[in-house]
């Protein structure tokens, strides 16, 4: 099939060639790109402000460790989320798009995990901060289950009822 022929992806009747759907899955991934670096540009930015507050000098030593950690968990999900823009600089004019589209839903997936596990190490290092290391484990590990919930086993979930239904309605 020549590359510039028409072709349905799905059942609702999309026509588009498939450097259309590239494009547009890529713009697709660039707009959850956009989503994740707010986030993730807000938590790098809340704890780079940290030390600089007077009662940080009054942390535990454990506290120093997990304020690193996050620390540098926020710069590498910053990196990662600057990663499919990156390839797709490098890769531009190649006409590679299948590539940096299939490298850049990969990141997206794990970047998703990784905001997702900031997040919950950001509230559980707050609340040791302010209550102590008992009501941080448990509010965090909550956090982390619902985490789990919304960013691993709900898109799963909907995926598989979504499929079910889809594969119902065409018998």
């Amino acid at each position: 099939m020549a590359t510039d022929e028409r072709v349905n992806e799905d059942s609702r009747g999309r026509n588009e060639t498939f450097e259309e759907k590239l494009d547009r899955n890529w713009n697709d991934l660039l707009q959850e790109l956009r989503v994740m670096q707010t986030g993730a540009q807000i938590i790098t930015a809340f704890l780079m402000t940290l030390p600089f507050q007077s009662r940080f000098q009054d942390l535990a030593p454990y506290q120093v460790g997990l304020y690193i950690a996050l620390l540098v968990l926020s710069a590498l999900m910053t990196g990662l989320i600057l990663t499919p823009v990156a390839i797709h600089r490098r890769l531009f004019g190649l006409h590679l798009k299948e590539a940096t589209v299939a490298q850049g839903h990969r990141i997206v997936k794990i970047a998703v995990l990784g905001i997702g596990l900031l997040a919950t190490c950001c509230v559980a290092f707050i609340v040791d901060v302010i209550a102590g290391d008992v009501l941080a484990l448990a509010i965090g590990g909550g956090v982390l289950l619902v985490m789990v919930f919304l960013l691993w086993i709900l898109p799963r979930v909907l995926q598989h009822g979504l499929s079910s239904g889809k594969a119902g309605a065409e018998d």
